[in-house]
């Protein structure tokens, strides 16, 4: 009699369990997601795989087309395009990601703290939101960029202001719905602290919409904070990113060397779709879960 061993079955299990992950999280998805993967190993690698200095200036070949020594030409000062495109993604993606995890750690601790304490408290968060909502984000962003001033704290700051409200309403209403839960009456009853309840069993309860939030806001971030910097409000020259490559490169694409700009455009425009979608599916397997 022969028996097989469970291990070759195990390994068989688990390549079937991968593959009906990714087959649900559907073709396009999957791309956008190695698409993600791409930008940030980039970004992160920038320093190894960066050709040039990404300030360094070369004034015998400025705004040079693509070519063996610049593969993606270079600007108006003779930077190297594809450097300042790898580093520039340290301040776009990097900054994206600090403004979402600041917004999420802030917006739930607000939520589930008016959730609980409730009364005045919680009106007073409400209303708070309410002044802010009053006004776009972007426009509340720029006033507070222009009062903080320019660089990159300044644009982190006055978006994760901008994006908070959004967490602390979505959170909030998670929150009160697991607070009114009995089995929260009974641990309150059996003496429980209120940081412990939260911490223990509503914490776990509102995480799925952070992390929904966190996926779907992370793009925004993106567009916003490049748009700042665009506008010459973010980083200002020499620095990379994405944003400010964009409003550099309008004046050499009007004498004929659209590049920097192009370049800039097509890899902000791709990791925008990208983590869109990857951010939007994630929200909904989430959502899935908890129906």
């Amino acid at each position: 009699m022969t028996v097989t061993s469970p291990e070759p079955l195990a390994s068989t299990h688990r390549r079937f369990h991968l593959v009906g992950k990714l087959a649900s999280f559907g073709v396009i998805n999957t791309i956008a997601a190695a698409i993600c993967v791409v930008l940030v190993v980039c970004t992160v690698m920038a320093p190894i795989l960066a050709p040039y200095d990404p300030a360094a200036v070369d004034v015998l070949r400025p705004l040079s087309p693509p070519s063996t020594d610049h593969l993606l030409g270079s600007d108006e000062t003779g930077r190297d395009i594809l450097s300042r495109l790898l580093y520039g993604g340290r301040t776009t993606l990097g900054g994206a990601a600090i403004i979402v995890a600041i917004t999420a750690l802030i917006g739930t601790t607000v939520a589930i703290v008016a959730a609980w304490v409730g009364g005045s408290f919680d009106a007073l968060v409400m209303r708070a939101t309410d002044v802010v909502f009053a006004f776009p984000g972007l426009l509340v962003a720029i006033l507070l960029v222009s009062i903080i001033g320019p660089g990159l704290v300044g644009p982190i700051v006055a978006l994760t202001f901008a994006y908070t409200p959004t967490v602390i309403r979505v959170v909030r209403s998670v929150a009160l719905r697991e607070v009114s839960m009995p089995y929260i009456e009974a641990l309150r009853i059996q003496g429980m602290t209120g940081w412990a309840v939260c911490l223990r069993h509503v914490l776990p309860h509102v995480m799925p919409v952070v992390f929904v939030q966190i996926a779907v806001g992370f793009a925004y971030a993106m567009v916003d904070l490049s748009a700042i910097s665009f506008l010459g409000l973010g980083l200002q020259p020499p620095a990379s990113d994405w944003g400010l490559m964009i409003a550099q490169g309008k004046a050499a694409m009007l004498n004929g060397h659209p590049e920097q700009a192009i370049a800039a455009s097509l890899t902000m425009l791709l990791a925008v779709v990208a983590f869109t979608l990857v951010g939007e599916r994630i929200a909904q397997l989430l959502e899935g879960r908890r129906s």
